[in-house]
Order: C-alpha cells, then structure tokens, then sequence
C-alpha cells in the first residue's frame, strides 16, 4: 500500500479525485498496490476505503469527516450506466441512548453531512469488481431547504427513539433519511430503552440517506435527465 499525502485544501482534494474520474477500480488498486477483492460481500466498504487511501482521508474510523482539517465527508456512491443510485447512503451510526439533551446542530450526523465530497462509481453487479469506473465528483453542502428537512428526519426519527419506539421505525418514517439496523450480524446487539424506559438489547442502528435524494443530487450535478 502506497502512502498517500493527505490534502492541504480542498481545491488539490477535488483536482486528486478528479484525476480517478474515467479509471477502474481496478487500475486505482493496482497503482496502490492494494489486492482486489473477489466480491464484496465480506468487503462492502473495500470502494470507501480504496478511494479514502488514494485521495488521503485521514480521520480512520473516528466519529469525525474523513479529511477532518477541510470538514469534508467522503462518500462513494454505486450508481448504474444511467446515473441511478443503486443503493441507499450509509451516514453514521444512530445512537440509542444518552440523547438527552441531544441536538440537530450538535449531531454527529450533522457534522458528516455539512460537507461531502460524493465519488459516484459504475458498479452494475454484472461489471466485475476491477472493471468498475469511478465517475465525477462533486461537493455538496446541504442549501437552507436540505438541512431543514434532514433536521426535521433526525428530529423524527430521534424523538421515536427516545420515546421507545426504535423497533417501530421503519423506511416509510423521514422524507431524505431513513433508520435502518446496521450490523455485520444478527448477533451484534447494542442497549436501547423501550417505551416503558426499560433496557432491552436490539440491533445497532444506522442512519442512511435515501436513493430519491441521492438520484435529485446526482440529477443536479452531474447534469443528469
């Protein structure tokens, strides 16, 4: 694995995952010399963490954007031949307790989301995982209408878990994000509380950015009909 330089502004952060637009996953690994994976179902976030090596993401696993010194999240999208998202947006892991006092301006999801660098990539599961391209990148901050409506998701959604409701939500609940279980398996567990405040153990929680966002996103900058 070749050690990449982490980006001083956001300018040479763009100009560097420009530079990937048009190649294949396959040709970014191998100037890496990072191995290939067969599939990625042992591997889903191999795409993420390939593009956060060549672009010099620095945060690792912290609770914090991947380029932290330019508050910029990155996150690669799978989309098909035609520019449609192929699969809703992991953000972060949702917390299921000590929300008290909890707020949208003081989220962690707001913190990931205020900046993304989004890196779409070709990623039919027909194309062989080497012969995927990686498409153009764009960087997003949330207008005034988009942060309101994810305030109002994660107001929703996090007030059904304080009230006890977590085994409740479902996809329909949130109009841009969505609560979903987020575990390698099912024997991953995490303490909720449910509506009588009684502690019970469920499955860890995510919070995800729907396909009909995404696909208004990948619309708006990719030029897309």
């Amino acid at each position: 694995m070749i050690t990449t330089k982490i980006p001083e502004s956001e300018t040479e952060l763009i100009v560097r995952a420009q530079a990937l637009a048009g190649l294949s996953l396959g040709e970014i690994a191998r100037q890496q010399n990072i191995k290939i994976p067969e599939n990625l179902t042992k591997e889903k976030g191999w795409i993420g963490l390939l593009l956060e090596q060549v672009l010099g993401a620095s945060a690792g696993s912290k609770p914090i954007p991947d380029f932290p010194h330019l508050g910029v999240e990155l996150k690669t999208i799978p989309i098909d031949r035609l520019g449609k998202p192929l699969e809703t947006t992991f953000v972060c892991v949702a917390p299921l307790t000590g929300l008290v006092g909890a707020t949208w301006q003081n989220s962690h999801i707001k913190n990931k989301l205020s900046k993304v660098l989004w890196v779409p990539v070709i990623s039919e599961r027909t194309i062989p995982i080497a012969e995927r391209i990686v498409g153009a990148p764009f960087l997003w901050r949330p207008s005034i209408e988009e942060e309101q409506l994810l305030a109002q998701d994660w107001q929703e959604l996090t007030d059904m878990i304080v009230l006890g409701e977590v085994e409740n939500i479902h996809g329909k609940h949130g109009q841009i994000l969505q609560l979903r279980p987020k575990a390698a398996n099912s024997q991953a567990k995490t303490k909720a509380f449910n509506k009588n405040g009684k502690p019970f153990m469920t499955l860890p929680r995510g919070f995800y950015l729907k396909t009909a966002f995404t696909q208004q996103l990948i619309n708006r900058f990719l030029r897309i009909n």
